[in-house]
């Protein structure tokens, strides 16, 4: 019998049951999948906590990215076969990842290079590509051009920072403890902020003779969102990517005008990999970086999948650096 992680109403970690599940013959257009590692990423917390709203019914699987070999292929299916090592993330579409084995359409699923393991893909798919379109389809960066990065001891954030040092950026990062200041500097950052005791925005200017950056990268949201705003250059670029301190107040967006007729964007993932040469373009430049030893991958929490709860409560809390996954 499979297992799998469900829930049945919206709140706390509590939510999450470890249960037996069924899993089936794929239909048309389906795989069965055997997964092998699953990706705990913070945008699964917003599907426990509502923030992402979805009918629960009779209960909803959890998670959108995993990594595992293909068991069983429906009619139609004609992208991957029966062996194959693959990824996947996507949204609604991918949900039900927390599982030993499932049913997943076949139109996500990315084919593993021999170079990536199940572990590091299921570590990267979406934090990977993520800043695949971050650093290639979000800004036309330039040799000297500079970001300010929140989280940059986060998964995504130690990803975008190495690729920003192979893209010739300046990186001022943000975190929460020395720790984690350590864990930037290690991985690219040429500056870091704390901002438990420092003022982001003066320090930003103080870095950059008072210019300020050419782009801010944004996962926090409402606690930093000024103060990002305020660590622009004139006509810079705000990438809003996350929202873990809750969503961004209301504002009038003539404030953008006043602060140097900056730009705001809040991309999502799946408009960066709808088009499926676009997605392997941005896959295949993130697997050559990785695969080559250019970008690291940091796994820094290994769970069992029963202890669901604790990695939620763990993630939430800011426990982690780098990236979590579940081993099955």
């Amino acid at each position: 019998m499979a297992k799998a992680i469900r829930f049945y109403e919206t709140g706390g970690p509590e939510v999450l049951r470890y249960e037996d599940v069924e899993v089936g013959d794929p239909g048309p257009g389906q795989v069965r999948l055997r997964q092998v590692a699953v990706g705990l990423n913070y945008a699964d917390t917003y599907f426990r906590n509502g923030t992402y709203p979805i009918p629960l019914g009779n209960g909803s699987g959890m998670g959108v990215e995993a990594a595992g070999v293909v068991q069983a292929v429906g009619e139609g299916v004609t992208n991957v076969q029966v062996g194959d090592r693959v990824t996947y993330t996507g949204f609604l579409n991918t949900l039900g990842a927390y599982s030993t084995e499932r049913l997943i359409p076949a139109a996500p699923l990315i084919k593993l290079p021999e170079t990536i393991g199940f572990e590091t893909a299921a570590a990267m798919t979406m934090r990977g590509l993520t800043s695949s379109y971050l650093m290639r389809r979000i800004y036309d960066f330039k040799p000297g051009d500079s970001i300010l990065l929140h989280a940059a001891a986060g998964g995504v954030g130690l990803i975008v920072s190495q690729w920003a040092k192979l893209l010739g950026l300046t990186v001022i990062g943000t975190v929460s403890t020395e720790t984690k200041g350590e864990i930037a500097r290690a991985h690219g950052c040429d500056h870091v902020i704390n901002y438990s005791h420092e003022d982001v925005a003066q320090r930003v200017r103080e870095l950059t003779d008072g210019v300020g950056v050419n782009v801010v990268f944004d996962s926090v949201g409402k606690n930093t969102f000024m103060g990002s705003l305020d660590s622009l250059k004139r006509r810079g670029l705000m990438v809003c990517v996350g929202t873990a301190s809750g969503p961004i107040p209301a504002f009038d967006p003539v404030m953008l005008a006043m602060k140097g007729s900056l730009f705001l964007t809040r991309p999502a993932l799946a408009d960066y990999i709808a088009d499926p040469a676009e997605k392997a373009a941005l896959a295949g430049e993130l697997f050559d970086h990785v695969g080559s030893g250019r970008i690291k991958i940091e796994i820094n929490q290994h769970y069992a999948l029963q202890d669901a709860v604790q990695a939620h409560r763990d993630l939430e809390s800011r426990k982690t650096t780098g990236s979590s996954i579940f081993v099955i």
